[in-house]
């Protein structure tokens, strides 16, 4: 599967000043989110980054998904109907493998399942990949960080060459983004969200990105962000979320943006490349 020119894990695209162009859950807008078809339809579409959500079964297997209930993406009502509201953290990974996770997207995806962590890692990394990986509601999750952390070094995702060059954790909680840091400081990180100018310096001791929602974004905001450092000694880097459209993508890369992530990386590329 084709890729393209690859950028560096905190700026832009290598060669060209474009901002890095980031698969929302996978090619979202073409494949049934955070599923390992939508690993490949970014790479068919020859995208290098991909953004993914991890979350923790009850018994203790991480896996990729972005809703705290499965039900919006699988069958699990069919298959499960007395279990509502079917919160991820109430089933083991065996019962979540049970479930269809493409039908709902189109019958062209039936049987897709949910994927664990090292299941999606091993697809990122054979297609030449790089991922953005999100702790989602770290607050459910006590220590899963650690875990996260533990699934990447297995993987080997956690050697200089992962680390310095395809590998970025990020979280809207800011706990969790300063204990990833204070765990493994070599691995980059991303705080999900807009925090007020005069908070920023304290966000750039433990995180490398500023990543805030496209709807609250304004070129004084990102010149603000990239006049700070982080704790790597590099400025801090902002990518946005979530654009799909090329005018907003036009104006994303106009007002400074590293970053966009976008369910449509073909769209967004083809405007900002």
């Amino acid at each position: 599967m084709a890729t393209t020119a690859a950028g560096s894990v905190t700026g832009k695209t290598a060669g060209t000043g474009s901002p890095l162009v980031i698969a929302h859950r996978g090619a979202s807008a073409y494949a049934p989110e955070n599923t390992l078809a939508a690993v490949d339809a970014a790479a068919d579409l020859g995208i290098d980054w991909v953004e993914n959500d991890v979350q923790r079964t009850k018994d203790g297997r991480l896996v990729v998904i972005h809703d705290d209930s499965l039900e919006r993406t699988t069958d699990v009502e069919q298959v499960f109907p007395d279990r509502a509201p079917w919160k991820v953290k109430d089933f083991t990974a065996a019962e979540i493998a049970r479930l269809d996770a493409g039908s709902w997207f189109g019958e062209r995806w039936a049987g897709a399942r949910v994927p664990t962590l090292g299941q999606y890692l091993h697809t990122v990394e054979a297609n030449r990949q790089k991922l953005l990986l999100e702790i989602k509601a770290p607050e459910l999750y006590p220590g899963i960080e650690k875990e996260i952390l533990r699934v990447l070094r297995e993987e080997g995702w956690l050697d200089r060459a992962h680390v310095r060059q395809k590998l970025v954790l990020q979280s809207f909680g800011a706990d969790s983004i300063r204990t990833v840091h204070e765990q493994r400081p070599d691995v980059t990180t991303g705080f999900l969200g807009t925090p007020a100018v005069a908070d920023l310096p304290s966000y750039a001791a433990f995180t490398d990105q500023i990543n805030p929602a496209y709807t609250s974004l304004t070129g004084d905001y990102v010149a603000a962000v990239h006049a700070l450092k982080g704790p790597h000694g590099k400025p801090l880097t902002v990518s946005t979320w979530t654009v799909n459209n090329a005018a907003d993508a036009v104006r994303a890369d106009a007002l400074g943006v590293d970053g966009i992530i976008t369910n449509n990386p073909d769209v967004v590329r083809d405007a900002v490349g």
